[in-house]
């Protein structure tokens, strides 16, 4: 078995496909106005619109209720991330804190209120722990880290 996305379910797919654009670098694909996918190497964020719960099972979800799950992205240089998001990101939950597991994390909150963790490895042990995920990895956040803006296609 691979685990292969997360998706949020949201009142407005455009505001937060933007969002987590310009806050991860990554071009979203929309398949319409209800549905968009951010794909990296190790997984996809799915965002769907509130219309697509009716699909699945009415009230299965709800937009802007989460209170139990972090998002998290591996990047290179989280202190630079934090940089770049610094008068885009209206609430960070914590300022970069290396954690008594060795990564170096920044905690903030998407437009609907979902936490968002963007890590980077420090101490040898956790270097060790994420190092099959740096090869494409690399790649991706040097792009992001040089402009906030979106300049590639995806990936």
């Amino acid at each position: 078995m691979d685990f292969v996305s997360i998706r949020i379910i949201t009142g407005d797919v455009a505001r937060l496909a933007d969002f987590y654009e310009r806050a991860t670098g990554v071009r979203a694909t929309r398949y319409s106005e209800d549905f968009a996918e951010l794909r990296t190497t190790s997984g996809t964020l799915a965002i769907g619109s509130t219309r697509t719960v009716s699909l699945i099972t009415p009230g299965a979800a709800r937009a802007a209720g989460n209170h139990s799950v972090i998002i998290e992205f591996l990047v290179d240089d989280v202190d630079g991330v934090h940089r770049n998001l610094s008068g885009f990101v209206e609430e960070f939950v914590n300022e970069p804190t290396t954690m008594p597991w060795g990564n170096r994390s920044l905690l903030l909150r998407d437009p609907d209120g979902n936490l968002v963790n963007f890590f980077t490895p420090v101490t040898p042990a956790a270097r060790e722990k994420f190092a099959r995920h740096r090869p494409g990895h690399a790649q991706q956040t040097r792009s992001y880290a040089s402009s906030p803006a979106v300049t590639d296609g995806n990936r």
